[in-house]
């Protein structure tokens, strides 16, 4: 198929996505497994914030785990750190730890929204960096330590479930860390 087609088809499901008609929806996430991109993500995500359905929602979490395609990581960094979407974080968080994607290079993203988030959000933050794979860049490295620096220098007490977790994420990085070492 040629790559207007392509496009074309991917529009015409965008546009379905959108429909009033709950079973129209249904089969175009279902069509999205093999027809969608990266450029799909956006509008999934607006979908998953925005519908009441909880059938909608289940299918288009279930379609985000199953990703495998390394071309949305991009895409899906984005919308996480995007606060539009701060309602669904969690949620877009847990997707992310079922994918079959490396996020190695946005260790440090995880590591920031870990320590500004909520519990349930370091938590799944711990899950993905502790399935991280590497090699990991000095730098995001860096950026990690100073995320959980800044955290711990921050005034006023800290919640002791989270603080734990980011106790695990930052043995999880001085591991990183020592690897890059050697």
């Amino acid at each position: 198929m040629t790559a207007a087609k392509i496009t074309q088809k991917v529009q015409t499901i965008l546009n379905d996505l959108q429909s009033n008609d709950e079973k129209k929806v249904s089969k175009a996430i279902k069509s999205l497994e093999s027809n969608g991109n990266a450029h799909v993500i956006k509008p999934l995500v607006n979908l998953l914030l925005n519908t009441d359905s909880d059938k909608i929602k289940s299918e288009i979490m279930e379609l985000l785990s199953s990703l495998k395609d390394t071309s949305i990581v991009v895409e899906m960094i984005d919308v996480i750190s995007d606060p539009n979407y701060l309602a669904i974080r969690q949620d877009l968080l847990s997707t992310i730890w079922n994918m079959k994607v490396d996020f190695s290079d946005y260790v440090d993203d995880f590591v920031e929204i870990a320590t500004k988030g909520d519990f349930l959000e370091a938590l799944d933050c711990l899950t993905i960096i502790e399935n991280l794979e590497g090699p990991f860049m000095e730098e995001n490295i860096l950026e990690c330590q100073l995320h959980l620096k800044n955290y711990l220098e921050q005034p006023g007490a800290k919640e002791e479930k989270k603080a734990e977790i980011l106790s695990e994420i930052a043995i999880k990085i001085r591991e990183f860390n020592e690897d890059l070492q050697d």
